[in-house]
């Protein structure tokens, strides 16, 4: 056996009445890629902060190396040669690679940084790790690829001896997810130590040595990757049997249900975010929208719903001229809408899941009575729903801001899914949502597709666009790039396309 890098013995923590971490027990040997798994709650998060210094465990001891270490935060954490890439990157984008991956550590001659020689450093840095960058490039000008690359060096700047990597595939095109695998196998060759957080089963399969499966706060499984299958990380994750195959029935098309003429939104620099975009979305049919974050795919919808007005073109619903409408004015016209940004647009944290569930249906029978709400009306839905896409929340009183990433979602997708409305605009609806409910929103989204309702499916999960879509459309720099039949679409041809390169050009 290896030697251990990194231990868990025992760690217990509490946040008021939830129990996170349940007397966990984690071990990762010395230069292995370690993945840590569960659904939405599980867990995985609160032992990812603990290990990195951000909380304090309540009970249990974390060991490095064979010692006892205590870490009051982050910066004792890095101290011992940890590092953590976030989903959300911790970069400057006003300043340029070197100075992010120097900041507060750059080297000096006297009162001064000396920038040459940490210039030199950083390009030596990446040389050494395969990690290609422009030193002098301007973080806010590059892809995600490119600024995860940053993040990684910064943490190898600091000589981190392990990496936390939490979600790191969730917007790399395949080509640059399979870019960091290879890093990730360099690293791990260099005798370095990986913790893998992710839901991805085939990138477990694909990159990982070991993995640790906790559920309800517990670790419940450990085992090798080599040995084990991607039913049985899912029967160890969600404690049943879970449908990895999205069965579906050949769409058939109706009318269009969602209509973009020429749409064109601009930055407030001038530059075109969508740049004329057309296409339609037919009764009956799931059209799904593929590209790297950042090629305007939030812009569009964000106009197709009406959160911001178009600077020109023309926007049907169900053949209604909606562009100058507001958003409630859209949704009374026929749309439903799951967002992106769950905490910011799509929920209000500090009210209640009732009031959330609530909302947009608040005015209706049975809930809405005159000028009056029914309470009882109001908490009955909301247990319902509750209850039908399984969140883990304390009550239907309990403030949404209390959930997990993954149960808010549910939340939010549970509401809108809920509203018979002839579009439904779906846009990264199982972004960090564990395999158990992404296996039921997928299902869900093919039953209202088969109850003849037009979906617009956004996602950066490749995978997911490929299960539900019937065609495919790939934005790049704002434009409509492509429309590829399902029949036509795999993930390299449709990854080449991300990248603003045709298939036939590579």
């Amino acid at each position: 056996m290896a030697a251990l890098e990194l231990e868990a013995r025992g760690v217990v923590k509490r946040f008021g009445p939830v129990l996170a971490n349940d007397h966990v027990d984690l071990a990762v040997e010395r230069g292995e890629i370690h993945a840590v798994m569960g659904e939405n709650g599980a867990g995985k998060s609160t032992l990812m902060s603990i290990l990195y210094g951000l909380h304090q465990p309540d009970e249990g001891s974390i060991w490095l190396r064979g010692k006892e270490v205590h870490f009051r935060s982050a910066v004792d954490a890095i101290g011992h040669g940890m590092g953590m890439v976030h989903q959300a990157f911790k970069l400057f984008n006003s300043l340029s690679v070197w100075e992010n991956i120097v900041y507060a550590r750059e080297p000096s001659r006297g009162p001064f940084i000396a920038q040459r020689e940490a210039r030199e450093k950083v390009l030596e840095l990446s040389r050494i790790h395969r990690l290609a960058i422009d030193a002098d490039a301007i973080v806010g000008t590059l892809s995600v690829g490119v600024r995860q690359r940053i993040e990684i060096l910064k943490s190898l700047y600091r000589d981190a001896k392990i990496l936390i990597l939490d979600e790191p595939t969730a917007v790399l095109t395949p080509q640059e997810r399979d870019g960091l695998f290879d890093v990730m196998r360099h690293l791990s060759s260099e005798g370095r130590t990986i913790l893998f957080v992710t839901h991805k089963l085939n990138e477990v399969m694909a990159i990982t040595d070991r993995v640790t499966v906790l559920r309800d706060g517990r670790v419940v499984e450990r085992m090798k990757t080599s040995e084990t299958s991607p039913r049985e990380i899912v029967r160890a994750m969600t404690g049943r049997s879970v449908n990895l195959k999205i069965d579906k029935a050949p769409a058939r098309p109706g009318a269009p249900a969602l209509e973009a003429v020429s749409l064109t939104v601009t930055t407030p620099a001038g530059k075109p975010a969508v740049d004329k975009a057309s296409f339609s979305v037919c009764a009956g049919e799931i059209v799904g929208i593929a590209g790297v974050a950042g090629n305007g795919q939030s812009e569009l919808v964000e106009a197709l719903v009406g959160l911001r007005l178009a600077d020109s073109g023309i926007v049907r619903i169900a053949g209604q001229d909606v562009t100058t409408m507001d958003v409630a004015s859209r949704r009374a016209a026929g749309v439903a809408y799951v967002p992106e940004d769950r905490a910011l647009v799509g929920s209000a944290l500090a009210a209640s899941a009732s009031e959330n569930l609530a909302m947009g249906f608040h005015r209706q029978s049975p809930i809405g009575r005159g000028w009056l709400v029914d309470a009882k009306a109001m908490a009955a839905r909301a247990r319902f729903l509750i209850e039908k896409f399984s969140v883990k929340i304390a009550s239907e009183s309990a403030p949404v801001g209390s959930l997990s990433g993954g149960n808010l979602q549910k939340v939010v997708t549970a509401r809108e899914l809920s509203h018979e409305a002839p579009v439904l605009i779906a846009e990264q609806p199982t972004r960090g949502v564990d395999v158990g409910a992404t296996e039921f929103i997928h299902a869900q989204l093919v039953a209202e597709r088969d109850k003849g309702r037009a979906v617009l499916l956004i996602s950066a999960e490749l995978n997911e666009i490929l299960a539900l879509s019937d065609r495919v459309l790939v934005m790049y720099e704002g434009r409509i790039f492509a429309e590829v039949p399902r029949a036509q679409a795999s993930e390299e041809t449709l990854g080449l396309l991300m990248a603003g390169r045709m298939p036939e050009a590579a």
